[in-house]
């Protein structure tokens, strides 16, 4: 008996990483006016955000329905294996209640709620791949998660309003405000939900706001997975953050994992983000 390790695209784990850990991800689906594409299938973190600066309206994401959910833990369940299955946070997606209800006469998938998105998730699917690999049992994954999860942190520095904007999170006045003072808000995951912590004005001190809010978490504890993300076609402010952090990761530069963020938080933060993701 194998145990497997599932999880949704909105944890921003490439196809690529999720082979090599050896994870299956179910696709969320992303609208662009009438085209629909699969996350990280048809469309790749690169084309998402070619096409979000390129156009007007904003995309949106589609919940993974119970079926596709259920086509995945019937084929744990024939295959006569277990597995544990880390969901979008149930506060920002029905992904959560589409997960339960498929694994409800399933008793071999264990269905976690991250309580996080993105490389908040991340952290957690990456845990449980070394949890498996240790040769725990799925259950004893699952409730190994259902405790670590609480330590993890999730912050991230924006570096424009006018995605919020779009989305109708704020108002025009004060995204235009916003622009004209360079404010650079900083969000974190707040029990399963996105939550505005700070503002600072200019990337300099929005890198500064960062790094105190790591240090009011308690600090990065290394032993345990974390992540750097970026959002957009480039990681330039992803870079000058770690240039101006360098005493934050010392003993650490040559082997952060950094990933993009992709189309779940990307619609909202648009391109010029920095995130940051750990165990406090």
């Amino acid at each position: 008996m194998s145990v497997r390790i599932i999880t949704d695209s909105a944890s921003d784990i490439s196809p690529a990483q999720a082979k090599a850990w050896g994870v299956e991800l179910i696709p969320m689906t992303v609208v662009f006016g009438s085209e629909e594409y699969l996350d990280g299938v048809t469309l790749s973190d690169q084309a998402f955000f070619e096409k979000l600066v390129e156009t007007d309206a904003l995309p949106h994401t589609c919940q993974i329905t119970p079926f596709q959910y259920g086509e995945v833990f019937e084929a744990v369940r024939r295959a006569g294996d277990e597995a544990v299955c880390v969901v979008l946070s149930g506060k920002l997606s029905g992904c959560w209640n589409s997960a339960v209800m498929a694994a409800e006469h399933i008793e071999c998938v264990h269905v976690v709620d991250s309580e996080n998105v993105c490389i908040g998730q991340r952290l957690l699917v990456e845990l449980a791949v070394r949890l498996r690999d240790a040769g725990r049992t799925a259950a004893e994954i699952a409730a190994e998660l259902e405790t670590q999860k609480k330590r993890v942190r999730l912050l991230a520095l924006l570096d424009t309003l006018e995605y919020l904007k779009k989305g109708g999170r704020i108002s025009p006045a004060v995204a235009f405000a916003g622009g004209i003072l360079s404010i650079k808000p900083v969000v974190a995951v707040q029990d399963g939900q996105v939550v505005l912590i700070g503002k600072a004005r200019g990337s300099k001190n929005g890198n500064n706001l960062l790094m105190q809010f790591v240090e009011k978490c308690g600090g990065i504890d290394f032993s345990m997975p974390y992540c750097l993300a970026y959002s957009g076609l480039s990681d330039a402010l992803l870079q000058k953050y770690l240039a101006d952090s360098r005493d934050l990761y010392q003993g650490h530069g040559e082997d952060i994992p950094i990933c993009r963020i992709g189309c779940v938080i990307g619609t909202h933060a648009g391109p010029g983000a920095v995130g940051v993701a750990f165990f406090s």
